[in-house]
C-alpha cells in the first residue's frame, strides 16, 4: 500500500524532470518558421498531413494512424491517442505537436505544455463544415494555406456530389451502428457521433436518436428501433460479424436479421472525418442503396485525383 503510493508523485517527478531537460536544452520554436518534427495525433491527423504532402515533417505519430499503411512502420509510435506519456512524446524532440481533439490524458497534455513545445489541440467536428475546418487548420498550422485550400475545395466537392447522389435515394434505411457487443449487450452510436453523421452523409437514418454518444443499449431498445442495417467495424479478429449479432436474442427479432442485412467497413475510414469522408458515405450508400447503383458508379472522388503536395 506504501510503494502505491509513491508510484503516483513519483511519475509525476519524472515527467516534471523531462519536460525541464526539454525546457533547458532544445531551442525555443517561435511559431514562425513551419516546423520540421511534427507528432501526429490521431488518425485524421496524420490523413490530411500526408494529403498535403508533409510526411516527410512526421516524426512520431498515434496508434490510430493507420491511414496512409505506412504511417506507423515507417514512423516512430507514440501509443494510443487518450493514453500518451510525455516521455514517448517529448523523447521525439518535436517543434509542433498536432493532437486532435479528446486526446489526453490531461495530465499528459499538461507536462506538453509545460515543456514549451507548440500544442495544437485539431477542433473535430462531425459535420461537412468541421471537415472542412480541420484540413485548413492544419494547412495553417503547416504554413502551407494553398496546399490547404487545394485540398478543402476537393473534399467539398466530394461532398456535395454525395449530396446530388443522396437525392436519388427513396426510402431511407434505418441503420443501427454497433461500436461493440458483449454478452449480448450492444453498445450504439446515438445523435452527435461520427457514425451518426455518417449514416446521414450515406442517405440512411440513425435508428437510434434517443441519447447523445455512444450507450450500451436493452434488448428492449434494440428491439423498438427496429434497425433495418447493422454497421460496425472492421478490426481484425476483433471484428463484429453478422453471424454473432443475429444470433442474439433482441437482434433476431429485428428486420435487419430478416434480411440479413449486416455492413462492416474500416474504423478509420468510416470515423475518421478526414479527406475520404465523402467516399466512405458514397461506398456506404451503395451498401445500402443497390437502386443507385448506376448513379453510384459515375461518382469519382476529387480528393483521390487532387494534387495539391506541391502548390
Amino acid at each position: 500500500m506504501f510503494a502505491f503510493r509513491l508510484q503516483k508523485p513519483l511519475a509525476s517527478l519524472l515527467s516534471a524532470a523531462l519536460a525541464a531537460t526539454v525546457i533547458c536544452c532544445q531551442p525555443a520554436y517561435s511559431g514562425e518558421a513551419p516546423a520540421k518534427r511534427i507528432v501526429s495525433v490521431g488518425g485524421a491527423v496524420t490523413e490530411i498531413l500526408y494529403a498535403l504532402g508533409l510526411e516527410d515533417r512526421i516524426v512520431g505519430v498515434d496508434s490510430t494512424s493507420l491511414y496512409p499503411s505506412n504511417a506507423l512502420s515507417t514512423k516512430a509510435n507514440v501509443g494510443y491517442m487518450r493514453q500518451l506519456s510525455p516521455e514517448g512524446v517529448l523523447g521525439l524532440a518535436p517543434d509542433l505537436i498536432l493532437a486532435i481533439e479528446g486526446s489526453g490524458p490531461a495530465s499528459t497534455l499538461d507536462v506538453l505544455r509545460q515543456a514549451k513545445v507548440p500544442l495544437k489541440i485539431v477542433p473535430d467536428r462531425y459535420t461537412e463544415d468541421g471537415l472542412i475546418n480541420k484540413i485548413k487548420f492544419i494547412a495553417r498550422e503547416m504554413k502551407v494555406e494553398a496546399r490547404g485550400e487545394c485540398l478543402a475545395a476537393a473534399a467539398a466537392a466530394d461532398l456535395a456530389a454525395i449530396k446530388e447522389l443522396r437525392s436519388h435515394i427513396g426510402h431511407k434505411a434505418r441503420v443501427m451502428f454497433v461500436m461493440s457487443l458483449l454478452d449480448g449487450r450492444a453498445m450504439a452510436a446515438g445523435r452527435n457521433t461520427a457514425a451518426d453523421e455518417i449514416i446521414a452523409l450515406a442517405g440512411g437514418t440513425n435508428a437510434i436518436d434517443g441519447y447523445d454518444g455512444y450507450k450500451t443499449i436493452s434488448e428492449e431498445a434494440i428491439i423498438a428501433a427496429k434497425p433495418e442495417v447493422i454497421l460496425a467495424m472492421q478490426r481484425g479478429k476483433d471484428s463484429l460479424n453478422a453471424d454473432a449479432v443475429f444470433s442474439t436474442p433482441a437482434f433476431k427479432l429485428t428486420p435487419a436479421s430478416a434480411s440479413k442485412s449486416f455492413i462492416a467497413m474500416d474504423g478509420l475510414y468510416l470515423l475518421g472525418f478526414g479527406p475520404r469522408t465523402a467516399a466512405a458515405a458514397h461506398d456506404l450508400a451503395s451498401d445500402l442503396y443497390p437502386s443507385i447503383s448506376k448513379e453510384a458508379a459515375h461518382w469519382a472522388s476529387r480528393v483521390a485525383t487532387a494534387d495539391c503536395r506541391k502548390l
